[in-house]
């Protein structure tokens, strides 16, 4: 590795740091300074930004935010908060297992803003020490994104294994994290059952019970949103989002055992064994992925082939449809759906995306073959290590759809298995370790008691025990689940 290299990848890494010190849209706009220092000073090439995937995460957001305008997320919530109220006693099992599912449904973590202050008020009630259900609830939030098919990370996975020749779908993958990942919650689940000290026997909780101001503050409110009413409307509408998602499942099955329900069209591709590239007649060597991608035919070198339409364009018509549905028929704002929590949320993901993939692309399709030479022993010999590299890069990015599509293709070029690779997907997830992330901070303001904490050295904090746990258990569970449908079953 050249010193030129190690001065550029610290101004990759320095953007990527400074961007999540001022976090929300400055992640991605950051990276912008990162990528302009690199073409400019550096004379490197751009890269490509992820446009596919950005066009997927628009349509998803798209919808489940004019889901949540027209008031069914609410609906959604009391569901939820009414199990969690049945069954006080199991809230430190049942706290995650709920935000986790919600996450799936939805596509993106920032729904269980609404339950958080429910989870805490329900284990103060109880008696039970809230950083209990509270660490682990926030960190389920977080890991639900890898198991749902409309997600970000989800969605790039597919597309950019797709286009290195790894066809597996959405459906196909949560197959891999959803019980890889409910294992790795359940283990952190337990972990987290007899965490700290109970409420009774801590001394700085007593304490601060002692202050009258104090004991109104903890036990005084009641965070409910059970005396919400439920429009009609709103309940029409979960209704018209869940039945978009199970079309996009049907889709996914059928293809799953090799049938197919969408149109087919026209498409040129490269010829299988044939040559990699050719000569023109005027001199030009173009790859055959560039004659493919022009629209050209040439004999041994490309051919037409009939394709159906891919998922990624699916996905996108069928969110785009349900929200326009919602609006028309359910009394969803297109107004208010701008201006809730999950839109804006999704479009700051969206800026992140672009501008961190682009930024890494940039990067590492300039020196591909000197990390080719750098690690290809490494994987080659222990192909999981790769894991490794994802949870440092999501670390520093707070967008588990940004690694996936920042560091993905690196690992097709260093000539991983894609099994291998969605194995060790759950390992995307590791900004839980610098606690900066909102829904982190938002638990620990909404935890009264004061269990849920930052440490004062900053990594001793109530999200550290049930995020390894989490995260570590999920990736050797997935990856003993992606060997299986591989080697054994023939699945992938």
């Amino acid at each position: 590795m050249t010193l030129t290299m190690v001065i550029q990848l610290l101004i990759v890494l320095l953007a990527l740091w400074v961007g999540s010190r001022f976090g929300s849209l400055a992640l991605g706009a950051i990276s912008g300074i990162g990528l302009a220092i690199l073409v400019f000073g550096w004379g490197m090439k751009p890269g490509s930004p992820p446009t596919d995937v950005i066009y997927i995460i628009i349509a998803a957001v798209t919808c489940a935010g004019v889901l949540q305008a027209s008031g069914g997320m609410d609906w959604m919530i009391q569901i939820a908060e009414k199990m969690l109220r049945k069954h006080p006693d199991r809230i430190t099992f049942l706290a995650p297992l709920t935000t986790f599912f919600l996450t799936v449904l939805v596509g993106t973590g920032h729904v269980v803003y609404t339950l958080m202050p429910i989870i805490c008020d329900i284990a103060l009630k109880k008696g039970i020490r809230p950083e209990r259900p509270c660490g682990v609830a926030s960190i389920a939030s977080q890991v639900g994104i890898t198991c749902s098919p409309i997600a970000a990370a989800v969605v790039a996975f597919s597309a950019i294994s797709a286009s290195n020749g790894f066809h597996v779908n959405n459906l196909q993958i949560i197959m891999v994290t959803i019980p890889a990942c409910l294992c790795g919650l359940m283990a952190a689940a337990t972990a987290s059952y007899r965490r700290g000290k109970d409420l009774d026997k801590d001394p700085q909780f007593q304490e601060r019970l002692k202050d009258p101001a104090q004991y109104q503050y903890i036990y005084g409110s009641n965070a409910t949103t059970l005396d919400k009413k439920i429009a009609p409307e709103s309940k029409h509408a979960v209704y018209v989002f869940l039945g978009a998602l199970a079309i996009i499942v049907l889709f996914s099955i059928v293809q799953m055992f090799g049938g197919n329900l969408l149109p087919s069209y026209d498409t040129v591709q490269a010829v299988k064994g044939g040559p990699a590239s050719i000569t023109l007649a005027d001199g030009v060597t173009e790859t055959a992925k560039q004659l493919a991608s022009a629209g050209i035919v040439m004999e041994g070198v490309t051919e037409t082939v009939k394709k159906p339409l891919a998922m990624n364009l699916v996905i996108q018509i069928i969110m785009i449809s349900a929200a326009a549905l919602m609006i028309i028929f359910c009394k969803a704002k297109p107004k208010k759906a701008v201006g809730g929590a999950v839109w804006q949320s999704g479009m700051v993901a969206v800026v992140a995306i672009y501008g961190i993939a682009w930024l890494a692309d940039t990067y590492f399709s300039s020196y591909m073959k000197e990390m080719q030479l750098m690690l290809t022993d490494l994987v080659s010999a222990y192909p999981w290590t790769i894991a490794i590299a994802f949870f440092l890069v999501s670390v520093l990015i707070n967008s588990q759809g940004a690694v996936v599509v920042a560091m993905l293709p690196l690992g097709y070029t260093l000539g991983i298995e894609g099994w291998v690779l969605l194995g060790v997907l759950p390992s995307v997830y590791g900004y839980f370790f610098i606690p900066n992330y909102p829904s982190d901070i938002a638990t620990v303001n909404f935890d009264r008691s004061g269990t849920t904490v930052i440490g004062k050295y900053l990594l001793n904090h109530s999200f550290m025990m049930p995020g390894l746990i989490s995260v570590i258990t999920s990736t050797i569970v997935a990856y003993a689940l992606s060997y299986l449908f591989h080697n054994v079953f023939g699945m992938y």
